[in-house]
């Protein structure tokens, strides 16, 4: 199988660890993606290795609240992403980005509530419940766990971004997950565009890779 994607970006590569949150190093190009033999090659950036079946520490299957952010996925990125507190299996993986899966749980008990986000705006907890059932489903995720060293995070943070466009807001309801593998480390980039453009590789390489039967087995342990 191979899957070829011809995007240019511009990156300032670095790669965030616990013990090294900002390492600059290099600046190149990155145009050119494929998948084959187990193996996600573009060129100056890390490669993503593709096992035949998830590999430990993978599965983790966790269900979390979903929190405020900075409210920047949507707004600046056009790519929407859920927060959620980093739990210890989580805070013990490499920082960078995963894939898995994902399922919204609504919270029908409670009621439309609002609260700060870390930026002061004033942001409605609705619990999910304006959801429709289509988008009860389950759905593939990348999930970013690190200091996003593009906007120079000071804190760590685990951001979802579930694959599927959504109508309303979900803060507040519950997200269920399940992380199969690992994509790449953090990485820095020259414009938001870039950034934007990475990110959207990351989705190609991840439903690219649940498609997969060994892969797209696990949406079951995530059916009521």
């Amino acid at each position: 199988m191979i899957a070829n994607f011809d995007d240019e970006i511009n990156v300032k590569y670095e790669e965030i660890t616990d013990k090294n949150p900002l390492n600059p190093t290099l600046n190149p190009t990155l145009n050119q993606a494929s998948i084959d033999k187990g193996h996600i090659k573009i060129r100056n950036r890390p490669e993503t290795i593709i096992h035949d079946k998830p590999q430990p520490p993978f599965p983790i299957h966790e269900k979390s609240s979903i929190i405020s952010g900075f409210g920047r996925g949507s707004s600046e990125l056009g790519i929407p992403t859920a927060n959620i507190p980093i739990q210890d299996e989580l805070n013990n993986l490499q920082t960078g980005i995963f894939y898995g899966w994902s399922k919204i749980h609504p919270n029908p008990n409670l009621k439309d509530s609002t609260e700060k986000r870390i930026d002061g705006n004033e942001i409605i907890f609705n619990h999910g419940n304006k959801l429709i059932a289509k988008e009860l489903c389950i759905f593939p995720m990348v999930m970013s766990i690190g200091w996003n060293p593009f906007y120079d995070n000071k804190q760590k943070a685990a951001e979802i971004h579930i694959i599927n466009k959504f109508n309303d807001n979900f803060y507040g309801a519950k997200i269920e997950y399940i992380v199969l593998g690992y994509i790449r480390p953090e990485l820095n980039y020259t414009t938001k565009e870039a950034l934007i453009k990475d990110i959207n590789l990351d989705i190609k390489i991840a439903k690219e890779i649940l498609s997969k039967p060994e892969y797209e087995k696990y949406k079951d342990e995530l059916k009521d």
